[in-house]
């Protein structure tokens, strides 16, 4: 981050290049597209995030489906309020899929059976947004086929967004991914010994 300059005038001076930069970038964005949004790293925050882009395309009236591949049957706050909304479908892996699970046959089986629900969506046009949450994991533990799922996300209609979540996101995925952000953890509170709260982590 640059150090704050206290002159007004110098001040002045910087911002008005910033702005001049900022504009001319704008002026050349001009392309519209679905854009395929990837969100990976350690930190907190990557299903949040994309759960806040969920309520702001509602917010325009946009049609959004979700699917969540680690959820299970956990009952969460946002399940609870998006799920009732008319413009959002909203589908949850089945139980496999899960540290509680030791069996490798059923988590790929829940796991196939979620990205056919996903693959749906992804070739329905009439689906502005697209939330493919912790789909990372199915990938890194090899339960779906890696060249299936990049043709889904490749093939999907052209001004569809999508957005994935994740950790350990493969170097295919953020290679075709428009924009990835890398959320690193610095601190958690369930490392100090303090439990999952309502209203934040579920």
């Amino acid at each position: 981050m640059a150090k704050a300059i206290h002159d007004p005038i110098k001040h002045a001076e910087r911002m008005k290049k910033i702005k001049q930069h900022v504009d001319k970038r704008i002026a050349k964005a001009q392309e519209e597209k679905g854009t395929f949004v990837l969100l990976t790293g350690n930190g907190k925050g990557k299903s949040s995030s994309a759960l806040g882009m969920v309520a702001r395309a509602l917010g325009h009236g946009l049609k959004v489906g979700v699917v969540q591949f680690l959820k299970g049957e956990w009952n969460t706050g946002e399940i609870d309020f998006f799920k009732s909304h008319p413009n959002v479908t909203w589908h949850i892996m089945g139980s496999g899929f899960t540290w509680e699970s030791q069996n490798r046959e059923q988590d790929i089986a829940c796991s196939e059976a979620a990205w056919a629900h996903a693959e749906q969506l992804l070739q329905d046009d009439s689906y502005d947004l697209i939330v493919l949450d912790e789909l990372t994991y199915l990938l890194h533990y090899e339960y779906l086929d890696a060249d299936r799922v990049l043709k889904g996300l490749i093939e999907r209609p052209e001004m569809q967004h999508l957005v994935v979540t994740g950790r350990g996101a493969s170097d295919e995925l953020i290679e075709l991914a428009d924009t990835v952000s890398e959320i690193k953890e610095v601190k958690h509170a369930f490392k100090r010994g303090i439990k999952a709260q309502k209203g934040l982590e579920y």
